[in-house]
């Protein structure tokens, strides 16, 4: 056995394999107290030999989440700035294969963890992990369903911490970096609305509709007359509270119902905010094509969608975010979007991108988290607040980085009547400007 005062330069040398690097760029305490790595990084400690032990099991980012997840290692002081340094060396805030070590690096692992004491079963994953493999094939309705509900059926409350008043899921639209969350979603939702040239009396299909906020925003504000579909319970109840709480059951519908299963178009306009990148790249073409069947000629389509911007990559099941974020999600190029839309038969009239927006958001996010720490955590549970807590801050780092991308693409179903000259109206202060 080593000398304990030998423990973190050890897990340091494992630390490094995993990441990748000949050094670890963060400060880290191992579970004895001592430390290793630049006195002046972010400090990331090792409170158990557990956690060594899930990095020799699974090598790579989905040891070391399950590791902070279960509470085995934890981020002293600024998340980002730990999470950053991480990930400056390894692919944590990345979707795609993480680095896998060689032959030669796993028996140093192996060595490491019989000299630190670390050897022994694979530990069990934290119960936070999803298990839709259960549920049959890969997107298939009721695999779907059980994908969603893993996500957002975790407790209104937790998520009304989470978001804030306004409960809306996707990225704001800020006018500055001073802006509030509250005024910068307020903003997005009418953006939104104004991009569909939403009228009075308008039938409108808000697909993917989260806890109704854009449902709510359009009927109040444009008079519209909307359906919103979700396939998670928790979320519809709390929508149809607050669809009666505003009166507004006459105009707004809210079913628990899968996409592929709407019959009752056609509709005037349709907004699917943050849904797609549920669908899969395999059943894009026909989530494309039964949105522009419920679509009347003429009618607008916004699909809003977070979307990979670095190239190529491969979907891996064993990294952080489908193991226990986004169960399934896949995240598409802008342009795959845009060929399979057009593909489809629409018409693009805007494209524009929010990246920078979405930073500021799960940054926001974030700040409501951690204020609320100890409430997020008895209404979920210490892990669940940990895999949210990591899943925000990464992807806040994905955004800011360039990575990763969102952006809303206004598309229309060619007949009825062409769209305006002035097509960009909706970026007017004043709509008579």
């Amino acid at each position: 056995m080593a000398k304990t005062s030998r423990v973190a330069p050890r897990l340091a040398e494992a630390l490094a394999i995993v990441l990748g690097t000949e050094e670890i760029p963060i400060r880290l305490r191992a579970w004895d107290g001592s430390e290793a790595g630049p006195a002046d990084a972010p400090v990331i400690e090792f409170r158990s030999r557990r956690a060594l032990r899930r990095m020799l099991w699974s090598p790579g980012q989905l040891g070391l989440s399950r590791a902070y997840v279960a509470g085995e290692i934890e981020a002293h002081g600024d998340i980002f700035a730990a999470f950053t340094a991480l990930s400056s060396a390894g692919k944590l805030a990345e979707p795609g294969p993480f680095r896998r070590p060689t032959a030669r690096e796993l028996g140093t692992l192996l060595s490491t963890a019989v000299l630190l004491g670390a050897v022994g079963p694979n530990p069990a994953p934290p119960p936070e992990e999803a298990k839709v493999e259960k549920h049959g094939r890969r997107h298939s309705k009721k695999r779907d369903a059980a994908a969603i509900s893993h996500h957002y059926d975790v407790g209104n409350d937790f998520y009304r911490l989470v978001l804030g008043p306004t409960m809306v899921y996707s990225c704001a639209v800020f006018d500055s970096e001073d802006a509030t969350l509250e005024d910068a979603q307020e903003a997005k939702l009418d953006l939104v609305c104004r991009k569909l040239g939403l009228q009075p009396g308008m039938r409108v299909l808000d697909v993917g509709c989260g806890w109704g906020s854009f449902a709510l925003h359009a009927a109040q504000r444009y008079g519209v007359n909307v359906v919103g579909i979700t396939i998670s319970t928790e979320q519809a109840e709390l929508v149809r509270k607050r669809v009666a709480e505003a009166g507004l059951t006459e105009r707004v519908d809210i079913r628990v119902q899968d996409y592929r299963d709407i019959d009752d178009g056609p509709f005037d306009a349709i907004s699917s905010i943050g849904m797609s990148e549920h669908v899969g790249r395999a059943q894009l073409p026909r989530y494309v094509s039964q949105l522009h069947s419920l679509l009347r000629p003429g009618g607008r389509l916004l699909n809003h969608a977070i979307s990979w911007n670095a190239g190529p990559t491969e979907d891996d099941p064993d990294s952080f975010i489908p193991r226990y974020v986004f169960p399934d999600g896949e995240m598409l190029s802008l342009s795959e979007v845009v060929v399979a839309l057009e593909a489809g038969g629409f018409e693009v009239l805007d494209v524009e991108a929010l990246r920078r927006h979405y930073a500021l958001t799960l940054r926001a996010w974030v700040r409501n988290l951690e204020e609320h720490w100890d409430e997020a955590v008895r209404l979920t549970s210490p892990g669940r607040a940990r895999v949210w807590r990591l899943y925000m801050a990464s992807s806040a780092l994905g955004f800011e980085n360039g990575l990763t991308g969102v952006n809303q693409v206004l598309l229309q179903k060619p007949g009825g009547t062409e769209p305006p000259l002035r097509l960009r109206q909706w970026t007017a202060q004043n709509p008579g400007d």
